[in-house]
């Protein structure tokens, strides 16, 4: 049993960590959020330390580790921003990290985690889950068995619409979230990259507050991909059912079915970390590079 701390208790994703953290037999020794509606707790780890101060958090972690009952790994959950100096901590604590996507904001840190790392001999972990989604791993082995000068013609669209409180959060701040591309959709283009091979051109057609698109260039791949989400850019038909969410990848007009099977892939990533596995730092290199592109780039009504 590995002893885990947390950051980021009371957001979206914390849950799937704390069911990963439970479900792989773990503890859960500290959480930290500054907000206090962290209910959830109850569910997994109700006698777990909770802190709405870092100065708080800090210093129970030091209790612990001179008591001889270190913390061994920290997940992080918090606003993307964050993850950097988070990171940095739980490396320097002399824990591991798990860390939420994205990893970071800009290229140029994950080299200075890389510093980090080899510095502190700590190991930092992400999140990429679409890669361990069944239909995913499928898709990726007929394409290395196809020639490998194929190229196939790929349609991404993922609309998961948000209501106006999205705009006054740290979401809607481009500086904190990284924009629609970062926030939403860089598990995305890590699939793609992961399934199809290198980038070699990227190019946005739409980038905005609530929306982006655009063309990727990989090895095995033209892709054309939009995200968003506002609610007016869902289907006509997918809207009248009621639902706010759309997910398609198409593969030469051929619709790839992985709308299922997401709910335990986070464990599933615990896992593959506690038992010596996992995607670290190098593996979300690519997608963080693509995505600090989009948010750069001048959009282009050629495309």
């Amino acid at each position: 049993m590995k002893r885990f701390a947390l950051i980021g208790a009371a957001g979206f994703i914390a849950p799937r960590h704390l069911k990963a953290i439970k479900d792989t037999g773990n503890s859960l020794v500290a959480a930290l959020d500054k907000h206090d509606n962290v209910g959830v707790l109850d569910s997994y780890f109700p006698d777990t330390n909770f802190f709405t101060e870092f100065e708080r958090f800090d210093r129970h972690l030091d209790k612990l580790k001179r008591k001889g009952e270190p913390v061994e790994i920290i997940s992080i959950c918090s606003p993307n921003y964050l993850h950097d100096s988070h990171i940095r901590y739980a490396l320097r604590y002399g824990a591991d990290a798990i860390c939420e996507k994205p990893l970071v904001l800009s290229p140029w840190n994950v080299d200075a985690l890389a510093e980090i790392q080899q510095e502190t001999g700590r190991r930092i972990y992400t999140i990429l889950q679409l890669r361990l989604h069944p239909s995913i791993i499928a898709l990726r082995e007929q394409v290395r068995q196809a020639p490998k000068d194929k190229v196939y013609d790929i349609n991404l669209q993922y609309i998961t619409s948000r209501g106006n409180w999205y705009h006054s959060s740290w979401k809607g701040d481009l500086s904190k979230s990284g924009g629609i591309a970062t926030n939403i959709g860089v598990h995305f283009f890590d699939m793609l990259i992961w399934i199809f091979g290198a980038v070699k051109d990227v190019q946005v057609s739409r980038l905005t507050n609530d929306s982006a698109a655009g063309y990727l260039e990989l090895a095995q791949a033209r892709v054309h991909w939009m995200l968003s989400i506002n609610v007016n850019d869902l289907p006509a038909d997918v809207k009248a059912t009621g639902k706010r969410t759309f997910r398609s990848l198409t593969m030469e007009g051929k619709e790839i079915e992985f709308s299922e099977g997401f709910t335990d892939l986070h464990t599933a990533s615990y896992a593959d970390i506690i038992s010596g596995n996992g995607f670290g730092l190098e593996d979300a290199r690519a997608a963080i590079e693509v995505t600090h592109q989009i948010r750069n780039l001048t959009p282009s009504a050629q495309l």
